[in-house]
């Protein structure tokens, strides 16, 4: 599969470029972009079409010496005016740059979710050994989720103010940090210390999440749903890889004195490390900051503060839907699957059956994610939300009336995965066309904080409503909370 998004498109867009927060409802191919997209498309894509540079499919070599972040910007008609922390890149070399760009945080999500996912695979055994109580052991992934959550503003602020690199580094270096903390209190065997050990854990996973967008920073904007989808889809390796490697993790601090279940902790942290040095090392420049040295408008500090990023969601009818979007998908797929492990152990399922529904489930959510990022870009990002609400709305009346059924309970996990998938991707690319360029880092932090945020309610929820009515009716409220997405996506496209 290539990881390098087509950087063909049209260049005849027209629209305002002042940077301001649109509705976006005449952006190509989906009717859901800003008038800022002129400009990018302009920027990004003059050198092809002039023919004065070589095609999107040349090997160019953009070395990071060729390109430090301070200078003068090339432009599609010679030297835009100096930007602080601009690249001087030529419209000529933007392929070769999209293309290193994307293959980095490839590599850097392969990584970082591998190092999620060792961790993640024992975190509910080991903090029901720490804590001495079955009932307990929830709180250890749920404190990943809120640690997500309350990390993704101030990552957000610093991308936002420092551009990617900076941020995905040091999201990734907390979460190694918090890997550690997580083998201290296992050794000492606190349970609170374990706790704040897996809410900073999950900065690895606020890093993966915001990859996605660094991914769509210089992409054109009719194939931003590919470059977020590859992306998404690298994350599938280190998903599938993760649980299979915490027992061989285990079993090598097994003479250390460390716990066997912390062991995967030891291994996610080192992985984590690579990430960031990989990161640091080849994440140049910036595509965040060369971004918006392409773009046109305002580029000041107060335009990139956190209160801009919401004040252009507000403002966005399109933004809103995405967000929505985004917020829906995640909170539906989390409280949902969360459960079904449980609810299939009801029904005589064995760990085998359960480990081969959630693989599905998985392959749903990751790997058919370049399917949804091309669907988003042919037909436009409204259609695919409404797929995302079709495919979360029959997971939920697949899974909810299986009842004994396995068949049916593993159908509508993967189903559910397709959902999210579908809402994750052209959500994302949504997001990032209704919003300009100058507070996209910011409104991105927002979607992750108000996803996480949700989800993590969602899945307390869930565990409530099973234990007080059962499996049947929290898919029934997964399938009724769809409902408002569906009417706001229709009452959009409409305006």
């Amino acid at each position: 599969m290539s990881i390098s998004p087509d950087t063909s498109g049209p260049t005849d867009a027209t629209g305002p470029q002042a940077g301001a927060a649109t509705t976006g409802e005449a952006a190509p191919p989906s009717g859901t972009g800003t008038g800022t997209e002129a400009g990018e498309r302009q920027a990004g894509d003059a050198g092809p079409r002039s023919g004065a540079g070589p095609e999107s499919g040349d090997a160019m070599s953009v070395g990071d010496g060729a390109l430090p972040e301070s200078g003068v910007l090339s432009g599609a008609g010679g030297t835009s005016p100096r930007k602080a922390g601009a690249a001087p890149v030529r419209p000529d070399a933007l392929p070769a740059l999209r293309r290193r760009v994307t293959t980095i945080l490839v590599i850097s999500q392969i990584l970082g979710g591998l190092g999620v996912a060792i961790g993640i695979a024992l975190a509910a055994v080991l903090a029901e050994r720490i804590s001495g109580s079955a009932a307990l052991s929830g709180l250890a992934p749920t404190a990943t989720v809120a640690g997500t959550a309350l990390l993704s503003v101030p990552l957000a602020a610093l991308m936002s103010a420092r551009g990617r690199r900076p941020g995905l580094v040091l999201a990734y270096a907390i979460g190694a940090l918090g890997a550690g903390v997580v083998v201290l209190g296992a050794v000492v065997e606190s349970f609170p210390l374990l706790l704040v050990g897996m809410a900073a854990f999950g900065a690895g996973s606020s890093a993966n999440l915001q990859a996605r967008f660094a991914a769509a920073d210089l992409a054109v904007p009719e194939r931003r749903g590919q470059a977020i989808s590859q992306v998404v889809w690298a994350t599938t390796i280190g998903a599938v890889l993760g649980p299979n490697i915490a027992a061989p993790a285990g079993r090598s601090v097994s003479g250390l004195g460390i716990p066997v279940e912390a062991g995967p902790f030891v291994w996610a942290a080192a992985v984590f490390l690579v990430a960031a040095v990989v990161v640091q090392c080849l994440l140049r420049p910036d595509p965040l900051i060369t971004a918006r040295a392409l773009a046109p408008g305002d580029d000041s500090p107060r335009g990139r503060s956190l209160r801009a990023g919401l004040a252009a969601v507000r403002a966005s009818p399109t933004a809103r839907l995405a967000l929505l979007a985004i917020t829906v998908s995640h909170t539906v797929m989390v409280a949902i699957m969360s459960m079904t492990p449980l609810a299939l152990g009801h029904h005589g399922a064995g760990i085998e059956l359960i480990g081969f529904v959630i693989s599905g489930h998985i392959a749903g959510m990751y790997a058919f994610s370049p399917v949804m990022g091309r669907l988003a870009d042919r037909f436009g990002r409204l259609p695919v939300v409404g797929l995302a609400v079709a495919l979360l709305a029959a997971a939920a009346l697949l899974a909810g009336t299986a009842g004994p059924s396995h068949t049916r309970v593993g159908i509508g996990l993967f189903l559910l995965g397709l959902g999210w998938s579908a809402g994750i991707v052209a959500g994302s690319a949504l997001l990032t066309d209704s919003v300009p360029q100058q507070v996209r880092a910011a409104a991105q932090g927002l979607s992750d904080l108000a996803m996480n945020t949700t989800a993590g309610i969602g899945g307390m929820v869930a565990g409530v409503v099973v234990a007080t009515q059962g499996y049947g009716l929290l898919n029934l409220l997964g399938a009724l909370l769809v409902l408002p997405l569906a009417w706001y996506a229709l009452r959009v496209r409409e305006s």
